[in-house]
């Protein structure tokens, strides 16, 4: 059985109301540390360092490499904030870092652009989304992930260690772009694992379709919704990303970015078949049920066709039958030579009269 974790209506939005704009609420329970990691690079130079006071982050203003300033955790909000007041980063995009319901985006503020989407893994059965904000300003990438542990990016951080491919001869702008185009990646595995889930369900509804089959296929309809909410904004994203004029994004990377709106257009291609074979095995399953359910009636109708048949004609013959059963005395059959076998003989010729009529009926 599929068991869904995820949201299909978030009131997360029901914490922030009346608050004032970029006003920093604590949506996420989670208590566990904050992590933050620096890759520095350039062409030839590369180093990584884990953050532990955030006053290291002020050396990363004014250096000329590519940084990749990647933070784990945004349930310290004294943190973000601090980090905010770091990179001169405006309270509007603090508020959107924090608030994990925020709607897949992209904003071009005057010194930075910010990328807000989800990160999608299967968690068992479950599609299980992440918070990721990405920041881009000249030379640097800070992301925000909601917390620590996995992530899409193990790939980008092999590629930045042994400079493989152009992430490192190219600038910050490319590293944005390669971080969202590996979430987007992500979703071709969980489509992947979808995709195997719904042939085990389509195998299950033809051979043996149980009560549990409906269970699963709307469980599986409620992960599609879910995965269709926060893949679907994603296109938009991307075609806001190549038609801005930020001065952060260069026309080179804008290429790459059209490559993966072609990316993206194929998952939400993906998740709509999805949507319509799940839909077709719901009629599959109501035709199927009511198909059974038209089987039992017609064997129950023969049953009662059956026993309707055998009482019309036993209704006579227990009628003769109380009839001479009756203590009277003067009852002249009773004394007659013949009046058993007469009696048999009554009761047989009704029995053939009947079953003659029924046969002509075509009840029998």
């Amino acid at each position: 059985m599929f068991k869904s974790k995820s949201k299909i209506i978030s009131t997360d939005w029901i914490k922030n109301a009346g608050q004032a704009p970029g006003e920093l609420i604590e949506t996420n329970n989670d208590k566990g540390p904050v992590a933050i990691t620096v890759m520095e690079y350039d062409n030839d130079f590369f180093k990584e360092t884990k953050i532990t006071h955030l006053d290291d982050c002020k050396q990363f203003v004014a250096s000329q490499t590519i940084k990749w300033i990647d933070v784990d955790g945004i349930h310290d909000i004294t943190l973000v904030e601090k980090i905010g007041k770091i990179f001169n980063i405006h309270p509007l995009t603090l508020e959107d870092i924090v608030s994990t319901d925020q709607r897949p985006k992209f904003e071009d503020y005057a010194t930075y652009d910010v990328v807000i989407l989800k990160m999608l893994y299967m968690n068992g059965e479950a599609i299980c989304g992440e918070h990721l904000t990405i920041i881009l300003m000249e030379n640097i990438v800070i992301t925000f992930q909601e917390a620590d542990g996995r992530d899409a990016f193990d790939p980008v951080r092999l590629r930045i260690r042994q400079s493989k491919g152009r992430i490192r001869k190219l600038g910050s702008d490319y590293l944005a772009y390669t971080l969202i185009d590996s979430v987007v990646d992500f979703y071709f595995f969980v489509l992947e694992k979808l995709a195997e889930n719904i042939e085990h369900l389509d195998e299950e509804l033809i051979n043996n379709p149980t009560k549990k089959t409906i269970e699963k296929i709307t469980d599986l309809k409620r992960e599609l919704i879910f995965l269709r909410r926060n893949v679907w904004p994603v296109r938009e994203l991307i075609s806001s990303i190549e038609r801005t004029e930020s001065d952060l994004i260069t026309n080179t990377t804008k290429i790459y970015f059209r490559d993966l709106r072609d990316h993206s257009l194929r998952v939400m291609d993906t998740v709509e078949n999805f949507r319509e074979m799940i839909s077709g095995m719901m009629d599959i399953y109501m035709s199927s049920l009511s198909v059974k359910m038209n089987e039992e009636s017609i064997k129950m109708n023969e049953v009662i066709k059956v026993l309707t048949i055998i009482s019309a004609i036993f209704i006579p013959i227990t009628f003769v039958a109380g009839v001479y059963g009756m203590n009277f005395d003067f009852m002249p059959e009773l004394h007659n030579k013949y009046g058993y076998l007469g009696t048999w003989g009554v009761i047989l010729l009704i029995v053939i009269i009947q079953i003659t009529y029924f046969k002509k009926r075509k009840w029998l």
